[in-house]
């Protein structure tokens, strides 16, 4: 399973939310490329970058710094935050970014999305985001009447490469991750998912790892890698592609079921 490092950006530079609210922000590092580089020399075989300005202005805000960091790593990035018109999508393809993760649009413009997939085919990822089972759009900041099933499905049909499902009571708070709501989401689906949101130890994503033959390929890692709660060269150890030999032969995963 994929273990992916996140980098949120806000103003230029790496930050960290509790539950989204913008409010409640603590800041890591003031230049994200120093993070990037950090996590690349750790074993990270993809980057996570939200522009959270962009999610709240609903437009491209951390273009520059996103640029700087695909010009400084050799490994695949993928970004979100404020992508809603094609536009902006071009524009992070331009820079070198590998994957763009839409949100609010597969809720308002499914059609854009079906648009790009067809434009960017395997470029393309759905970001769902959830409160309580509904989806939330426009950084957090609303709360639609559309199941995150119901989304995820339409966008699978819509040629979505993969899901990025985030439980957003749980994102920022290390209680681990929603394994109930992936579990649901990838039973509708057959494309992959990649899981955010709650981790905060090597055991949480040893128990997202036990969702792997359903569907769960990856798994976002944020605050619990910057307040050291989760090495990340040794979670990439104990998860990461290949490396499923180096779990102990005993472990019952049944625990984590």
């Amino acid at each position: 399973m994929e273990v992916i490092p996140a980098i949120d950006l806000l103003e230029g530079r790496c930050v960290r939310l509790y539950q989204g609210d913008y409010a409640q922000s603590q800041v890591f590092n003031s230049n994200p490329v120093e993070v990037a580089q950090e996590w690349v020399a750790a074993g990270a075989t993809r980057l996570h970058l939200v522009d959270l300005d962009g999610a709240k202005q609903g437009k491209l805000v951390n273009l520059e710094a996103i640029q700087a960091i695909t010009q400084a790593v050799s490994i695949p990035v993928e970004v979100g935050g404020g992508l809603r018109d094609r536009e902006s999508v071009k524009q992070l393809f331009d820079v070198g970014v590998r994957y763009c993760i839409l949100g609010t649009v597969a809720v308002e413009k499914p059609e854009l999305v079906q648009t790009l997939a067809q434009e960017y085919p395997g470029q393309i990822i759905v970001g769902i985001d959830a409160r309580n089972g509904l989806v939330a759009t426009r950084g957090w900041l609303e709360t639609s009447e559309i199941q995150a099933t119901q989304l995820a499905i339409q966008m699978q049909e819509l040629g979505a490469e993969a899901i990025i499902y985030t439980d957003i009571h749980r994102d920022g708070t290390m209680q681990g991750p929603n394994l109930d709501a992936l579990r649901e989401l990838a039973s509708k689906i057959s494309i992959p998912i990649i899981a955010s949101g709650g981790v905060s130890s090597i055991t949480d994503l040893l128990s997202l790892l036990a969702l792997e033959p359903q569907g769960v390929t990856g798994a976002i890692v944020g605050r619990a890698i910057y307040t050291g709660d989760v090495n990340l060269r040794e979670a990439i150890k104990a998860v990461g592609p290949g490396r499923i030999q180096d779990i102990p032969p005993n472990l019952d995963f049944s625990t984590f079921a």
